[in-house]
């Protein structure tokens, strides 16, 4: 007799290449079973639902109450049934300790982090004061950054770091490569944020190395992987047979229908899909991972891959392939998700509309063997 078990969900785990209706166990918090006729002690009923694995929200801001960017991960992940978040780099060296005791430990859903290159992390975000945390060198401590991460291996997947005219007020690529410097002495790629130039993109795209991660990949003009005639730019198809990770982090300035119609139109699919949730962009056009995952259904990725890129590409983009995946043993993490028509206006960063047709809706999820209602 198993602990839980999710009765008569069409289970969908791109990672074991599974796609059929059946049931899924858990016990001692891990995967127990998949198959026809399983019992358990609790037992929750999926037939007409999805189960996949536990979504992963690559790219969220979670260091609530002490950055103006953060939002509170556990209601976030009730609410779109992700059970693990990964902050991407709103902590830097200076504060990363305390984001961990007060964040990370009392947070019921699973959090992994990138830390930023800057010592003061993401600390100038709002409606009412933007300054880009890698606009002054004299925050890009690359031994503060390398001790922090030797403080906190379990939980740093990554260094994080933002360049732009934004974000690192047109310095160029130097911050980028500070960050590199210390992610290959760590052992850790990279995720890089690439806003208004400079730099370029085919500056910064030829100093990432295989493992690394582009976010915001289907930003609109400027800095758009597709030419404006619509042709993935040349620079772009050579970074991914490079090994580069492309992930969406849609944002609340980072998400394009003309780039992304573009890009799949060219069968140029995200390795990842992910919100870039914070203060800003959880009231739209973001809004959340399952309103981001819901614009790829209008774009005519298909369920699959989709479930695809919110789970095993993001679980191996952080080097935890065991979180993308149902295989017996794993950590027990699942989310039970449908998809329902109707119409759905769906914006873009420029504000640009389209109407979808149909969209993701969360009915629950599976965090460590136990189940957790998102309804």
């Amino acid at each position: 007799m198993h602990d839980l078990v999710l009765k008569g969900g069409r289970v969908i785990d791109p990672a074991q290449n599974i796609d059929r209706v059946t049931d899924v166990a858990f016990a001692d918090g891990k995967v127990a079973a998949i198959g026809d006729g399983l019992q358990g002690r609790d037992t929750r009923d999926a037939s007409g639902k999805m189960v996949t694995p536990g979504l992963v929200d690559l790219h969220t801001h979670v260091y609530a109450g002490h950055t103006s960017i953060g939002i509170e991960p556990d209601p976030y992940a009730l609410k779109t049934a992700c059970t693990t978040l990964v902050d991407a780099g709103t902590a830097g060296p200076a504060n990363f300790d305390g984001y961990r005791r007060h964040i990370v430990e009392p947070a019921d859903v699973n959090i992994v982090s990138y830390i930023n290159i800057s010592f003061a992390g993401i600390f100038a975000f709002s409606n009412m004061v933007m300054v880009g945390e890698c606009d002054d060198f004299r925050l890009l401590h690359a031994e503060a950054c390398l001790q922090a991460i030797e403080r906190h291996r379990d939980l740093i997947c990554g260094v994080k770091v933002r360049i732009g005219m934004t974000a690192s007020g047109g310095k160029g690529a130097a911050p980028l490569d500070i960050a590199l410097e210390v992610a290959d002495a760590a052992g850790l790629p990279v995720m890089c944020h690439l806003d208004y130039p400079p730099p370029g993109r085919a500056e910064t795209l030829a100093r990432l190395r295989k493992g690394d991660v582009l976010t915001h990949c289907f930003r609109p003009f400027p800095g758009a992987p597709a030419h404006y005639d619509g042709r993935v730019r040349e620079e772009v198809l050579d970074a991914r047979e490079r090994g580069i990770i492309f992930d969406i982090g849609h944002g609340g300035g980072s998400f394009g229908w003309k780039t992304a119609e573009a890009m799949v139109g060219n069968g140029f699919l995200p390795d990842c899909i992910s919100s870039d949730v914070h203060t800003l962009s959880e009231v739209g056009p973001a809004y959340d991972q399952l309103v981001t995952m819901s614009k790829f259904l209008h774009l005519g990725m298909s369920t699959n891959e989709i479930i695809r890129a919110s789970t095993e590409g993001p679980a191996n983009a952080i080097t935890r392939p065991e979180l993308g995946s149902l295989a017996i043993g794993t950590q027990g993490d699942a989310s039970v998700l449908s998809i329902e028509d109707g119409a759905y206006t769906l914006t873009d960063s420029k504000g640009l509309d389209r109407t979808g047709g149909q969209h993701f809706r969360a009915h629950g999820m599976v965090m460590r063997g136990s189940w957790r209602s998102t309804t």
